[in-house]
């Protein structure tokens, strides 16, 4: 870090010391190659470090405080910013493709648009006490097991995790305020009551009528992300509505990172600590992608970007579409292939388990007359086929990601033999399930049948090319995977 500002003191030398692997990690996403990230890492964090330090000496009147993010999230807004930077000056060819797409896309711009406009987590987080924003930061999106952060903000480990849930909850009311806040249409405002009682009591069940409208309204959508407590979405809420592009791959970063953490600073814990953030490591990965994720399916397809894996550990990365692998902080993670260009949320997020995790599993679809026929079935896609031929011409490759006592995530890839200029795909889900978050597609579900149609951004695919997307869902105890694939009304098969 030789051309970062030398720090003035001791705080600043510790917070030096444990924000930088973060800048670095995000930088490493938003780049082509490690000497690109570090060039970059070293610009934003050059000027989060005057921001903070600028906004430390201001002058404010009696009873005022500077309305800001906490500090890591602050200078992962700086690496954004100096990327968006990089690409308005035509240096932008050292960043990855799909964030170059994003940074000159709507999406991009509500981050730094008109205040009223901007994400609900962004606002949320923001109108936040420091402390209290920096206590959800560290333990959700960064992490931390909690006696560390406990350590770090100096609070007492024995009531650390109440004092959390007090802030999750101060979250919510905070993100509830900025919902109200947003300029809505009138639907909207009709759903506003409903969305608001269905995502505070943890049993409720979420209405047909507006389960639809969240899957088609961005503002809506991103609300409901951050107001559902329950369901472990609150990481993804927060990451991708604060960070944006890769805002989910950086999350699954951060987690394997403190996974690593956690197994090196094991042996020398307390008996009942391992147990205890082993738990929580679970239950940030199960929320992470139980992620109603930075917003459902529309906001977060856009927002959070990819998630998508590519050779060795990038199985195990997703890029704003991928998930990275955790890599100590000396190392550069890797990407994963598929990443999202698109707007405010997420591409494919093919996660790759850890050994611990459940094995994926896939089943041979047998088409079913009466689903193909009913009245309830989606309609074929605009390149559909006049009939189903004998030899499908699509494959259908299920991955379940990860899974939870009441919840799952998984990976859908499709490969197709004919072109496509734009695709729907159906299945059933023969134990009940649900689908909520998804990503890289907007979702439909009537009863069983499920139905997931492209984004703006991902119609076409090459003949003999795939496209992939990902979801979060519920269950009620049985979950096999699904069967009855088809690709705009002809049949596929499903990879064995």
């Amino acid at each position: 870090m030789s051309d970062l500002p030398t720090p003035q003191d001791a705080d600043e030398s510790a917070l030096f010391s444990e924000c930088w692997d973060a800048v670095l990690s995000y930088a490493d996403l938003c780049t082509s190659g490690s000497m690109t990230a570090r060039q970059l890492a070293d610009e934003a964090f050059t000027l989060g470090v005057r921001r903070l330090r600028a906004e430390g000496t201001a002058v404010r009147g009696p009873g005022r405080r500077p309305a800001r993010l906490p500090v890591v999230p602050e200078l992962l807004t700086a690496v954004r910013e100096t990327a968006a930077e990089w690409e308005s000056a035509g240096k932008g060819q050292g960043l990855d493709p799909d964030l170059r797409l994003w940074l000159n896309s709507e999406t991009a711009a509500r981050y730094s648009g008109p205040p009223l406009t901007r994400p609900i987590a962004l606002r949320g987080l923001r109108d936040m006490p420091e402390a209290d924003a920096t206590l959800l930061w560290l333990a959700e999106v960064e992490a931390l097991p909690l006696t560390v952060v406990a350590r770090r903000l100096g609070l007492d480990p024995q009531t650390v995790e109440t004092e959390l849930d007090q802030v999750r909850v101060l979250f919510r009311e905070r993100c509830h305020r900025a919902h109200r806040d947003t300029p809505l249409d009138a639907e909207c405002r009709s759903y506003a009551r409903l969305l608001d009682a269905v995502t505070r009591s943890p049993g409720a069940e979420e209405p047909d009528d507006l389960s639809r409208h969240l899957a088609t309204c961005v503002p809506c959508a991103e609300a409901a992300a951050c107001l559902r407590l329950q369901g472990g979405a609150l990481p993804a809420a927060l990451a991708g509505g604060v960070v944006g592009w890769g805002g989910l791959a950086y999350l699954e970063r951060r987690r394997r990172a403190a996974e690593v953490r956690l197994g090196a600073a094991g042996s020398s814990r307390n008996p009942g600590d391992p147990a205890r953030d082993a738990s929580r490591a679970r239950a940030v990965r199960g929320g992470l992608l139980a992620a109603a994720g930075l917003i459902s399916v529309v906001a977060l397809g856009a927002s959070l970007m990819p998630f998508g894996t590519s050779d060795g550990d990038e199985a195990a990365a997703a890029h704003d579409d991928q998930r990275p692998v955790a890599a100590p902080s000396t190392t550069r993670p890797t990407h994963a292939p598929s990443r999202s260009a698109a707007p405010a949320t997420t591409r494919t997020l093919p996660v790759t388990p850890t050994p611990s995790a459940p094995k994926s599993r896939t089943r041979r679809a047998t088409p079913s007359p009466e689903h193909r026929g009913s009245a309830s079935a989606p309609a074929p896609g605009p390149t559909a086929t006049a009939s189903h031929a004998a030899d499908p011409t699509c494959h259908v490759a299920y991955h379940l990601d990860d899974e939870w006592s009441d919840g799952f995530q998984a990976t859908l890839t499709v490969t197709t033999d004919d072109a496509l200029t734009d695709w729907q795909l159906a299945w059933t889900f023969d134990d009940g399930q649900r689908i909520g978050q998804t990503w890289d597609a907007t979702p439909h579900q009537s009863g069983t049948q499920v139905t997931a149609s492209a984004k703006s951004y991902n119609k076409s695919v090459a003949a003999h090319g795939s496209f992939a997307f990902g979801f979060v869902g519920t269950h009620g105890g049985g979950n096999h995977a699904p069967d009855d694939f088809s690709l705009n009304g002809s049949s596929c098969a499903t990879d064995e």
